[in-house]
């Protein structure tokens, strides 16, 4: 089997468990709007570090893996992304109390099959935003970037795609193998 993505990355000793120990030592704790790393204030003579961008992210050396910069961008990845489910039920909410019902039964269809998919779409939503509640805590244990099976690193690029992934490819693609053969 041709590994992909992590094969250079660092694996984790076997048995190691770096809960919380990572985020006592680099004083990793929930943010309010600004998720980049803690720098001193501009007057005091000293410039702000700026966050990664996602190119820096992605082309970052394998040593770096998951160091603060890049659990701060994933971190802000994370709320923007919570901030905009939000938002979209905010609007889902909305939308379904303002609908009108619709006196032709045809219409009256259309709008409730609407409805329906609307209410679906929210139900994902809400499911996706667990998922990234679970994620931001991982970053505060400092479990995050780790797969939740075999301790080896997920890897950039997958947790780009995926920010809420808690799996590697390898581990995935056995999950959903076994998933294949014998069922949920």
């Amino acid at each position: 089997m041709v590994k992909r993505g992590a094969a250079s990355l660092p694996r984790r000793p076997a048995g190691h468990v770096r809960l919380a120990r990572r985020a006592k030592t680099h004083n990793i704790t929930p943010r309010a709007k600004s998720h980049a790393p803690t720098s001193p204030p501009p007057q005091s003579g000293i410039p702000m570090k700026k966050p990664l961008t996602e190119a820096q992210v992605l082309a970052a050396p394998a040593k770096d893996y998951m160091n603060d910069d890049q659990l701060a961008f994933f971190r802000q990845r994370l709320t923007d992304l919570k901030s905009e489910l939000l938002e979209n039920e905010r609007d889902t909410s909305e939308h379904l109390r303002e609908t009108e019902a619709a006196s032709d039964p045809s219409d009256r269809a259309t709008q409730e099959e609407e409805q329906a998919i609307e209410l679906r779409t929210r139900d994902r939503e809400r499911k996706l935003l667990k998922k990234i509640d679970e994620a931001l805590q991982r970053i505060d244990e400092g479990t995050y970037g780790y797969c939740s099976e075999t301790g080896e690193p997920i890897g950039v690029r997958r947790q780009h795609a995926r920010p809420t992934a808690t799996l590697s490819i390898e581990a995935q693609e056995r999950r959903e193998r076994m998933r294949k053969m014998y069922g949920d």
